[in-house]
C-alpha cells in the first residue's frame, strides 16, 4: 500500500486529489495537506476586489468534500520537506510520511522585492488571495468616496498578467456604472514589453485588441516598466526601451493601486537542496518528476518554466488552468504506472487557454502550444466571453464541491470555444 501526499489544495491540488483517488482505488492512501481549511477559486478574485463577489461565493470548506471521497485532509502549513527520508514536517513537531509527494502549493508572493509594495507592509493592493482581494475591495470603497488617480498592473518578474488586465477593465466598468469614471484617471503599469504580451510573446492580435480596449476606456499605459519603489501616495517607475536602457523616470501619484507581485517558491519547498531553481520553483522533467527526487512530482504555478523570450524587463511565463490540469492528469497516470512497476510515460500538454473578463465584455486567448511557434494562435473578444467566465466559475466550483474528477477545462472551455481538434492541433 502506497501513501500519496498532495501538498496544496488549490486549482491544481483539489483536482489532483480527486483524480488520484479515482485512479488508485481504495488500496492506496491519499492525503491532502493545505495551509487553510478552505478552497478558494483564485480566478474570481478580480471580482471580489471590485465588490462583485463575496468570500462565500468563491470559497468552501475542503474537509467534507475530500473526506466523503476517502481522502484524508490536514489543514496545516508544511514547515519542512525532508526529501531524503520522505517526510513532511508540520508545526508542533508533527510529521507525515509519504511514498509519493505531489507539490501544488502555488507561489510565495514576493512583495518584499519592491520597497513599499503589497497590502501588508506596503501601499498597494493585491488580488492574489481571497484575503488580499477583500482588503482591495475595502480600499476601493474608499476610492469611491475620495476619487483620484488609479494605478493597476504587474511589477518586474510577474508571470500572471491576465488578472491585472481583468482588474483594470472591471474597475473601469464599475466606475462608469457609478458615473464617477471621469473623476478617476487610470494608468496601467506593466513589465511586459508591450500591451498584450501576457508573458507569452503575445497571442494572436492580443496587442492590437488590448491596446484598442485601453484607448476606448481612456486607460493610459507604461510598458517595459520597472517599479523602483512605492510610497504612501506615489509610485516611482523606470521606463525602458527595447535595449533595456532607461528612457524615462515616472513619479505617478495615486489614490488607489493594485499591482501584482513577482512569484517565488514557498519556503518549505524552496529550502530543499536540489529540488528547485534559484527562485524556489520546482524543477521537473517531461513527466513532471523532479530529477533528483523522482518520487516528488509537481504541477502548477510552483514549477520552473523558462520565459518564452528575453525581455528588457523580466517577465515570467504564466501557467493557465488548462495547463495545470494537464500536468495533474499526467502525474496521476505516471504514479499509477510506477505503482504497477512501469516507467512513467505521460507528459502534459503545455497549452495556454484563458478567459479574461473585462467587466461588460471579455476575451479568450488560445496558444497551442504555449511556446511559439504555434499550431493555434487565437485571441477573440466579445460579451460571450464575459458570460462564459461567469458560467465556468460556477461549473468549476460545483465540480470541486461535488468531488468530480475529470478534465474541467477541456470539457468546458474547449467545447465552448469550438476547439474539437486539440489532439490534431498539438501534432
Amino acid at each position: 500500500m502506497a501513501h500519496i501526499v498532495i501538498m496544496g489544495a488549490g486549482t491544481g491540488g483539489m483536482p489532483a486529489a480527486y483524480e488520484m483517488r479515482k485512479a488508485l482505488g481504495k488500496e492506496h492512501n491519499v492525503t491532502v495537506v493545505n495551509a487553510t481549511e478552505y478552497f478558494q477559486f483564485i480566478p474570481s478574485n478580480p471580482w471580489v476586489g471590485a465588490g462583485w463577489r463575496k468570500r462565500g461565493d468563491i470559497t468552501f470548506p475542503i474537509r467534507p468534500c475530500l473526506e466523503k471521497k476517502g481522502i484524508r485532509f490536514i489543514a496545516s502549513p508544511v514547515t519542512k520537506i525532508d526529501a531524503e527520508n520522505n517526510v513532511l514536517e508540520l508545526p508542533d513537531g508533527d510529521w507525515l510520511e509519504y511514498d509519493y509527494l505531489l507539490i501544488t502549493t502555488g507561489p510565495r508572493l514576493s512583495f518584499d522585492e519592491v520597497n513599499g509594495l503589497g497590502p501588508v507592509t506596503g501601499y498597494t493592493q493585491s488580488i492574489c488571495t481571497i484575503d488580499h482581494a477583500e482588503k482591495a475591495c475595502e480600499a476601493y470603497q474608499k476610492l469611491i468616496e475620495n476619487p483620484g488617480p488609479v494605478i493597476v498592473g504587474a511589477v518586474q518578474g510577474a508571470s500572471c498578467f491576465g488578472p491585472a488586465y481583468e482588474y483594470a477593465f472591471i474597475l473601469d466598468s464599475d466606475l462608469r456604472k457609478r458615473k464617477i469614471r471621469n473623476k478617476i484617471p487610470m494608468t496601467y503599469v506593466t513589465s511586459e514589453p508591450y500591451i498584450g504580451h501576457l508573458g507569452l510573446g503575445g497571442v494572436g492580435d492580443s496587442k492590437g485588441m488590448l491596446e484598442s480596449e485601453m484607448r476606448n476606456r481612456h486607460i493610459k499605459w507604461i510598458t517595459n516598466a520597472r517599479v523602483i519603489k512605492v510610497e504612501i501616495d506615489k509610485m516611482f517607475v523606470a521606463e525602458h526601451n527595447m535595449e533595456g536602457e532607461v528612457i524615462k523616470e515616472h513619479e505617478l501619484p495615486f489614490n488607489y493601486s493594485m499591482m501584482l507581485p513577482a512569484f517565488k517558491g514557498v519556503d518549505a519547498v524552496a529550502n530543499v537542496e536540489g529540488l528547485c531553481n534559484p527562485r524556489g520553483f520546482v524543477i521537473v522533467d517531461k513527466n513532471q518528476r523532479n530529477p533528483r527526487y523522482p518520487n516528488i512530482y509537481s504541477a502548477g504555478v510552483c514549477i520552473a518554466i523558462p520565459p518564452v523570450e528575453v525581455t528588457p524587463v523580466p517577465v515570467g511565463t504564466p501557467k493557465t488552468g488548462y495547463m495545470i490540469e494537464s500536468m495533474v492528469t499526467a502525474i496521476v497516470y505516471n504514479v499509477v504506472e510506477e505503482l504497477e512497476g512501469k516507467a512513467p510515460s505521460h507528459t502534459a500538454t503545455w497549452n495556454a487557454i484563458c478567459l479574461i473578463d473585462m467587466g461588460d465584455t471579455g476575451a479568450v486567448f488560445v496558444a497551442l502550444p504555449q511556446i511559439p511557434p504555434r499550431n493555434v494562435n487565437w485571441f477573440k473578444k466579445g460579451r460571450w466571453a464575459h458570460v462564459a467566465k461567469i458560467a465556468f466559475e460556477k461549473y468549476f466550483i460545483h465540480k470541486m464541491k461535488k468531488g468530480s474528477s475529470g478534465l474541467a477545462y477541456e470539457k468546458y472551455m474547449l467545447k465552448m470555444l469550438g476547439i474539437n481538434q486539440l489532439k490534431d492541433d498539438e501534432n
